[in-house]
């Protein structure tokens, strides 16, 4: 996945920089989503790596699913991946365009794993707590982790808060055999 990552990130900070240009990030952030949908499909997959079917086709196709609601350069982008045989890149573009995108806005990912499901109440208190001291927007994704035994495990970016039962038993386990 590195390797897909080093090719597709040229791509995504150019469509990144001109739909800021344009003030049109979340219309590109719409459009890549769509595309990337498309382009993991099976179907879609097999007919993209066919040498059967002609790159007109393939265009054709391309451009009657994933590009039907794009505007040009959206489609300039679809003809440029399917040139140079990069249509597979769609989803990992699109992936890396909202890294870019939540950057610029300021917007953190968090990942909340805990042990029981939490409310909406709770996870908005987490949220609030994880903005003061990050100092910026945190989009909270919530998972139940039962292995976790107790707490919670949050990511923030490359930083791990780990508030767990499981963490502090295997911390305490790994001080006592020191």
């Amino acid at each position: 996945m590195a390797e897909l990552a080093t090719i597709a990130r040229p791509y995504a900070e150019a469509v990144f920089e001109l739909a800021k240009q344009e003030s049109k990030l979340p219309e590109w952030s719409e459009a890549l989503a769509f595309a990337a949908a498309v382009a993991r499909d099976d179907r879609m997959k097999a007919m993209l790596s066919s040498p059967r079917v002609s790159h007109e086709q393939k265009l054709g196709l391309l451009f009657s699913t994933a590009g039907s609601g794009m505007a040009e350069t959206g489609k300039n982008l679809l003809r440029l991946l399917l040139r140079n045989g990069r249509a597979e890149l769609l989803p990992e573009i699109s992936r890396l365009y909202e890294e870019l995108k939540e950057r610029d806005e300021g917007v953190v990912e968090a990942s909340v794993a805990s042990a029981f499901p939490l409310t909406d109440d709770q996870l908005n208190a987490l949220v609030a707590k994880l903005e003061g001291r990050f100092k910026r927007k945190i989009v909270a994704r919530a998972a139940v982790a039962p292995e976790l035994i107790g707490g919670a495990v949050i990511r923030v970016g490359d930083e791990v808060l780990d508030g767990s039962v499981r963490g502090k038993l295997e911390a305490m386990a790994a001080a006592l055999t020191k």
